[in-house]
């Protein structure tokens, strides 16, 4: 196909033949507003058969330059076609999109690019120039009239012919239309022409060669009608009267009326849906649809939830664990002794409820531990529940809430049902002031409603006998004050950090899990660690056993022990840091006056250490070991 216009060629900047086009036709665009000229009606003079006379067509102008695809043509009895007859589609003038961009121009020219293969990778397939020809004529009209006419080897039917009429008229070029080159190319089409449509064709060739004298546009014209369908015409000329045929007007209407489309199983009605080409319509659809799924999807999920498939589905994560059994009690508990006495209580009452309820009293339903982070507070709930022996809830303050309005509060209700259901039971809730905080009025809605319903199920219209509730929290000042008040929350225990006895039971317990070397002394270990917590000496035994691995140590020493304390309260030696031997010389003299003062001063602690290897920010330093928790 020599000198085809393919889509990939169809940017006017690119090529020299469409860009004068495209001016040309802009030029004619600006022409047209300026005169601002109203729909004209196109007036066919009435055409008589064979011997009749001269057909006459009184054309007092063309139509405007407005869309053909996929018009019916309803010819009035004087022959006229009007503008209602024309339909909407025909008076929709080309408008500029109200999402047009360079992305959406580029989506174009890509769908242009597609169906252009797709169309010269079937040439006999009539549908799939139909699908390029009507793509390619909003924009490119010119290309339109270039592929129909120049290669007659692609198969065409009435669709394309009538988008070939169209872009004519947009070019303002029916007056070059030729129809004996049209004839052909329609016989050229593959026989999808419906053959009554073809001699009528046929005729007004004939007619217009025996000496009737119609111009170019007239021809156009009178083709465009017969392509479009003049039902009783082509009756007519299915009769065997070439003479009505021949100019494709009865004298009646143009419409289908007679059927040639539809009637036979041979020739199909092809039916084509358009969308609007409103851009902001297309919008509002397009929102319409978002707004309908994020319904429905709302909707399923909530009730997958509901039905508790959604966590089965992997749709949320567990947020109330299963009721368990505890195996902690509290000998495995070190450090904490006057916080477990607090607690021996809470075990006698879930061991022998009835103990307490014949004279009328009633324990706590709310038991808060605060502490710093690492003081045992977890521990000391699974020992409780271990010691009575009763079912375990845990869950997590940052568990409740989600994404979803409602969910916090629901959530609330579904472990205090959990539990009531394996009653006597303990609900562990850690890190509580993430869902019991002070309220505010600019908080969240959804918050608020979480923690109004664990105020209900804490101290509501329902007994919750025989459930003991424990929250776990770092700031314990942060809670609201309904949450505290007695009757909920109203038994505090304090889990402070352990003093030096407590290091020293919890040294000995994890000392029991490894393998020490006879040098190593815990009082010592336990006297240089103040401010150390449970967690802080589980790192230093786990760090220690790891250096030790490291050296290739058979057991962990007193010096081992050192260098974790120090890595953990300085941060790692900083062998390789360059240092002048006049800077260390004014570092061990700052530090040996720091050891002198300290040695002759009455009443200070004992001089544990001095080095002066850097470490994080210091350069050296002096460590004193107390007698206690100074």
């Amino acid at each position: 196909m020599r000198g085809q216009l393919h889509a990939g060629q169809l940017r006017r900047r690119d090529f020299s033949k469409l860009r004068e086009a495209h001016l040309e036709r802009l030029s004619r665009q600006q022409q047209r507003h300026q005169q601002k000229r109203p729909f004209i009606n196109v007036s066919l003079g009435g055409l008589t058969g064979a011997g009749a006379g001269p057909a006459r067509f009184a054309s007092s102008a063309l139509l405007t330059p407005t869309s053909l695809h996929g018009v019916n043509f309803v010819g009035g009895a004087n022959g006229f076609v009007s503008a209602n007859a024309l339909g909407a589609g025909a008076l929709r003038t080309t408008a500029r999109p109200f999402l047009t961009s360079a992305l959406t121009s580029r989506l174009h020219d890509l769908r242009l690019k597609q169906l252009e293969r797709n169309a010269n990778h079937n040439p006999s397939n009539p549908s799939a120039q139909y699908d390029f020809l009507s793509e390619l004529t909003h924009r490119y009209p010119e290309a339109v009239v270039e592929r129909f006419e120049s290669f007659p080897d692609l198969a065409v039917d009435e669709r394309c012919a009538l988008l070939y009429f169209g872009a004519l008229q947009r070019t303002n070029g029916q007056g070059r239309f030729n129809l004996a080159q049209f004839v052909r190319r329609m016989n050229a089409g593959g026989g999808t022409v419906h053959p009554v449509k073809m001699q009528a064709l046929t005729d007004l060739l004939e007619n217009k060669e025996g000496g009737k004298k119609l111009t170019k546009s007239q021809s156009a014209t009178a083709a465009m009608q017969i392509v479009a369908g003049a039902g009783p015409a082509v009756a007519a000329g299915a009769a065997g009267s070439a003479a009505a045929s021949a100019v494709g007007l009865g004298g009646a209407g143009l419409g289908l009326s007679g059927g040639v489309r539809g009637a036979d199983p041979r020739y199909p009605l092809h039916v084509q849906m358009h969308s609007p080409n409103s851009g902001r319509a297309a919008l509002f659809t397009l929102a319409r649809h978002v707004l309908v799924a994020f319904v429905v999807v709302s909707a399923l999920t909530a009730v997958l939830d509901e039905k508790g498939m959604g966590r089965a589905m992997g749709m949320n994560g567990k947020h109330v664990q299963e009721a368990e059994g505890s195996d902690v009690r509290f000998d495995d508990v070190k450090g904490v002794s006057e916080a477990k006495a607090e607690l021996e209580e809470i075990v006698m009452y879930l061991r022998d409820p009835g103990r307490f309820t014949r004279l009328g009293g009633k324990l706590p339903r709310g038991l808060l531990l605060t502490g710093p982070p690492g003081t045992g507070k977890t521990l000391l709930a699974k020992a409780i529940a271990g010691e009575a022996g009763v079912p375990f809830f845990f869950s997590s303050g940052s568990q409740f809430e989600e994404v979803y309005v409602g969910l916090g509060a629901k959530r609330v209700r579904e472990l205090f049902e959990a539990a009531k259901k394996k009653a006597p039971a303990i609900i562990f809730i850690d890190e509580i002031d993430a869902v019991g905080g002070t309220r505010k009025l600019k908080d969240q809605s959804a918050l608020k409603m979480t923690l109004n319903e664990l105020l209900v199920q804490l101290d509501g219209f329902e007994e919750n006998n025989g459930i003991i509730v424990i929250g776990a929290t770092n700031f314990a000042e942060s809670l609201d004050s309904a949450l505290l008040r007695p009757g909920r929350f109203d038994k505090h225990v304090a889990v402070p950090l352990p003093d030096v006895g407590g290091r020293k039971e919890i040294l000995e317990m994890y000392a029991a899990k490894t393998k020490l070397a006879s040098d190593v002394d815990l009082s010592v270990l336990a006297r240089g660690t103040t401010g150390f917590s449970g967690a802080d000496l589980y790192n230093l035994m786990n760090q220690a056993a790891l250096k030790a691995s490291v050296d290739g140590l058979g057991a962990i020493t007193m010096g081992v022990f050192e260098y974790a304390k120090d890595k953990i309260l300085m941060g790692a030696e900083r062998k390789s840091a360059v240092i002048t031997a006049k800077s260390a010389r004014c570092t061990a003299f700052h530090e040996a006056g720091h050891a002198l003062v300290a040695t002759l001063t009455e009443g200070a602690m004992p001089i544990h250490k001095a080095t002066i290897m850097p470490r994080g920010q210091s350069l050296g330093m002096v460590t004193q070991l107390p007698e206690g928790d100074q």
